[in-house]
């Protein structure tokens, strides 16, 4: 599925595991211009070999400080030219109890999950608005639509991904700009490894091991909200593994 793929200039947070990796390996299979950004370079250097990228498009990116952002989309821009898409795919899953009281954890989610989006929104307007055209694909979460118990604040933050989704949907097509949220179900990656109560992780690991789909059913979901036709908006996409009851 090469086609609104090839020669498109797409930059992808959280590229370095996971959802981003198998979206970086679908998107450079079909054709597309990446520039990667995450916090472990070690392992966006290797994808990079692996991808013949070449070193420049991957940079160092904490999705937390707005001004990395912003470096990461313009190093884009100046490696080709424009951006086409952004996926604004970072992010955590430190699932506990509210009465636990994991203020960090809290902290931690909102940062990256909420204002690492808004941050990435932000970069890529900047030059999307000027080229009047581009697409915003952001990453929620089954969770964005549902609450369970334990998993409040991340909800919320998937929640509001979802609520700023909607709001930039509305505000950008004076630009021919276009906006997707995609909302996964349990899939294999290392989002469980960042939950920090040991019996909320063991639960949640017990989950994922009985549902989990792989990683590429998230980049499929991309590259068909990519090759629609330019007058084509998917706007929002939400699916799970089968099994998944909930």
């Amino acid at each position: 599925m090469a086609d609104g793929i090839e020669g498109k200039v797409v930059v992808i947070t959280g590229a370095s595991s996971g959802l981003g990796e198998a979206a970086a390996r679908r998107l450079a299979a079909g054709g597309a211009r990446l520039v990667l950004g995450a916090r472990r370079l070690d392992r966006l250097q290797a994808l990079a070999g692996e991808l013949s990228l070449g070193r420049n498009a991957v940079i160092r990116t904490d999705v937390t400080r707005h001004e990395e952002v912003r470096h990461l989309v313009d190093q884009a821009v100046d490696l080709h030219g424009r951006i086409d898409v952004i996926v604004n795919n970072a992010g955590l899953m430190p699932h506990s109890p509210l009465d636990r009281g994991k203020i960090g954890d809290w902290d931690r989610m909102i940062d990256v999950n909420l204002k690492g989006v808004l941050y990435g929104i932000a970069a890529a307007l900047l030059h999307m608005k000027v080229q009047k055209s581009g697409h915003v694909i952001n990453v929620s979460s089954v969770a964005g639509h549902k609450v369970g118990s334990g998993g409040a604040v991340y909800a919320a933050t998937k929640h509001a991904v979802r609520v700023i989704s909607e709001g930039l949907r509305q505000e950008v097509k004076p630009y021919n700009i276009r906006s997707t949220v995609i909302s996964p179900g349990a899939v294999a990656t290392e989002l469980p490894d960042s939950i920090t109560e040991p019996d909320v992780a063991e639960s949640v690991r017990e989950r994922y091991a009985q549902w989990a789909i792989p990683a590429e059913s998230f980049a499929s979901m991309v590259a068909f909200a990519m090759s629609q036709p330019e007058d084509v908006d998917v706007n929002e996409i939400l699916f799970r593994p089968t099994r998944q009851d909930y």
